[in-house]
């Protein structure tokens, strides 16, 4: 990925943290020798390895997981908040509309999981961490066995140990002081809740 020194993030924690609150994301390999994409949730380990662990599954009708097989490295796409940007809220001129936003992307070698109880053990945390916020969650092992052995035959789980991590946050700092105020003054105006946590950010980092 293309970062300018001034967009570039290395803070692990705010990386992962960009990663867990986003976790719909992007797996890319190179299948038949094309790009290859898919766009499924992931589980984030940050304190596994030096740079952390992804986890996730794909249908095994997917071909995609048969890329794993032969050790190429994979990329996760994590994109955050992100909004378009007037110039029109500048007081530097003449300026052109831009594009502000945080991305994460993490590299590395995905595995398939065969033993089946870390299969489940990791659809059960995909279940639990998205069931949480709900009065009554619903839970993976309330299923029949027969029913959840069957279902599980149809998925192919993963994990890639991350090798690689990189992340860009475009967040005006190329613009001057008195420009990023006011930038994050419209964005914080928004009626789109991403844009007021975009102006949260863009006001953190200033």
């Amino acid at each position: 990925m293309y970062i300018p020194k001034h967009f570039q993030v290395t803070d692990r924690t705010l990386l992962h943290g960009l990663m867990e609150r986003f976790s719909f994301a992007t797996l890319v390999t190179t299948h038949e020798g094309r790009p290859f994409a898919t766009h499924l949730p992931f589980l984030v380990y940050p304190g596994v390895g030096d740079l952390g662990l992804l986890a996730g599954h794909v249908s095994r009708a997917n071909d995609q997981w048969r890329d794993f097989a032969d050790g190429s490295e994979a990329l996760a796409i994590f994109q955050g908040q992100h909004a378009y940007i007037s110039p029109s809220w500048y007081q530097v001129h003449p300026s052109v509309p831009t594009w502000n936003y945080m991305v994460v992307h993490a590299y590395g070698v995905p595995r398939v999981i065969e033993d089946g109880a870390r299969v489940r053990e990791v659809l059960g945390a995909l279940v639990d961490k998205h069931e949480g916020a709900f009065d009554e969650p619903w839970r993976l092992d309330g299923l029949p066995d027969d029913y959840l052995d069957k279902m599980t035959r149809g998925i192919v789980a993963f994990e890639l140990p991350i090798a690689r991590l990189e992340g860009k946050f475009k967040l005006s700092q190329n613009r001057s002081e008195i420009d990023q105020r006011q930038v994050v003054e419209s964005l914080a105006s928004s009626a789109d809740p991403l844009e007021r946590e975009l102006a949260a950010a863009m006001a953190a980092a200033m």
